[in-house]
């Protein structure tokens, strides 16, 4: 027999997994868009990191402060990897990266025990979804640059080689982060996400 509490649970938990599944939708798309963006300017490109810190880090802070329990950066890692394998770009580069993330993520916030200072650490992880292509700029150059010589206009390719010298690649990272960081701990605050 069912009980009225056992009801109730089921209900949280359905309510739950499709939160979950928004959440998880919106990252996937907004990492898309993140990756759009390179194709307006190389250095775009190059700023992934960066516009990846704005754009992300206000979805994904909010999914885990409503969902303070573990799996919630596997199911945005999910919507991410079912995007990958629907436009059939699941490959080693961009899939070990987001396993690499979403473990970490998940990791810091059971230590942190879903604590707000955890999710922001574990937002700020979440927002390297595109390193799988931006890395590729300054870890696998010639491929790289092919690639921009056959998808993208004449000058793109040997523009972005000029836009990612070695130091831009920690420099972006830095900045995307502390990007990261700032909008996560300002959504909490917007949205009274802090407790």
């Amino acid at each position: 027999m069912l009980t009225k509490e056992a009801f109730n649970y089921g209900k949280v938990e359905q309510k739950t997994a499709l939160r979950n599944l928004l959440y998880a939708v919106l990252y996937a798309v907004m990492t898309a868009i993140v990756c759009v963006t390179g194709s307006f300017h190389p250095v775009l490109f190059v700023c992934y990191q960066i516009t990846a810190g704005i754009l992300l880090s206000g979805i994904v802070i909010t999914a885990f402060r409503r969902t303070k329990a573990p799996g919630t950066a596997l199911c945005l890692f999910l919507g991410i990897l079912l995007l990958l394998l629907a436009i059939q770009d699941a490959v080693l580069w961009h899939v070990a990266p987001l396993i690499v993330i979403t473990v970490l993520a998940e990791a810091v916030r059971a230590a942190c025990r879903y604590s707000l200072n955890g999710d922001v650490i574990a937002t700020a992880l979440m927002s390297f979804s595109s390193f799988g292509y931006y890395g590729q700029i300054w870890f696998n150059r010639a491929y790289t640059y092919e690639c921009a010589v056959e998808e993208m206009p004449a000058g793109y390719a040997d523009t972005l080689m000029a836009l990612s010298p070695a130091w831009a690649l920690p420099a972006a990272v830095v900045i995307g982060v502390i990007l990261s960081v700032y909008i996560s701990g300002l959504t909490a605050k917007l949205f009274k996400l802090e407790k």
